[in-house]
């Protein structure tokens, strides 16, 4: 399980999950491309037809390592109350899924919905492939439907050396600050990365 830099580092990682929401998917992918800023994205599958329109301005980014996928459940069920074959569909369905649609693999990182596993869940993840939990040690709090100031106060006690900050793609007040948590980073020379920067690994192998 991982949920910070494992070593002193001015980098962070911005992490956006889910994605069920039109105009903060396509906002996102706007500022990826706009800013160049290295952001993992770790979608449900279930919003397919919200992601698929940006599959081709997110291929040449995820080639270029600036964007990067993660496992987060085809369905985002709380994995603790599904059987072993309903886990395994779970994440087998998604990773399905994003092959198909971003051309790349998400392993070895799978984040469980809610952040809520357990050592069954983290065994069938490992057998198929998912080997390191993904869990944060920093929060926008946009999971549901937060104030601009509540999100930049977050952001301030967050956004800090070493952080994987949990933001969400669900709703659209965030998409208002890009500009602000932009210049928060560049106020605090931090330097965001995909998790496969921070943690050593490859999307040719995962």
């Amino acid at each position: 399980m991982v949920s910070r830099a494992p070593r002193p580092t001015n980098q962070v990682a911005l992490t956006i999950d889910d994605g069920y929401c039109a105009p903060c998917v396509d906002g996102y992918v706007a500022f990826a491309e706009r800013s160049g800023i290295p952001l993992t994205f770790s979608p449900n599958g279930r919003f397919h037809e919200l992601w698929a329109p940006h599959a081709a301005a997110l291929r040449p980014l995820i080639a270029a390592g600036q964007i990067q996928i993660g496992n987060h459940t085809w369905s985002h069920p709380d994995m603790r109350h599904l059987n072993d074959t309903g886990v395994r569909i779970e994440i087998e369905r998604n990773d399905d899924w994003i092959q198909k649609t971003f051309g790349i693999t998400a392993r070895p990182y799978f984040r469980p919905p809610y952040g809520m596993h357990d050592h069954r869940i983290d065994d069938l993840a490992g057998s198929l492939g998912y080997t390191t939990i993904l869990m944060w040690n920093g929060t926008l709090g946009d999971a549901t439907l937060e104030t601009p100031a509540d999100i930049l106060g977050l952001a301030e006690r967050w956004v800090r050396a070493g952080a994987i900050v949990l933001g969400h793609a669900n709703h659209p007040t965030v998409l208002g600050l890009f500009d602000q948590l932009d210049a928060l980073l560049a106020q605090r020379n931090l330097r965001p990365v995909t998790l496969d920067t921070m943690l050593g690994t490859s999307r040719a192998h995962g």
